[in-house]
């Protein structure tokens, strides 16, 4: 799990044009937000 303050674990996603985006090429360049739902689409 990660917590508040900790750098998140590398990840890879589709972007535009289906162009793959990894968080790791964004580190130092650009600013990047994310945004975890731990319960999302749970009952709980």
């Amino acid at each position: 799990m990660v917590e508040v303050g900790e750098l998140a674990p590398d990840f890879t996603l589709r972007g535009a044009h289906d162009a793959e985006v990894r968080l790791s090429d964004l580190r130092g360049t650009k600013r990047a937000l994310l945004i975890f739902y731990p319960k999302d689409m749970t009952s709980g």
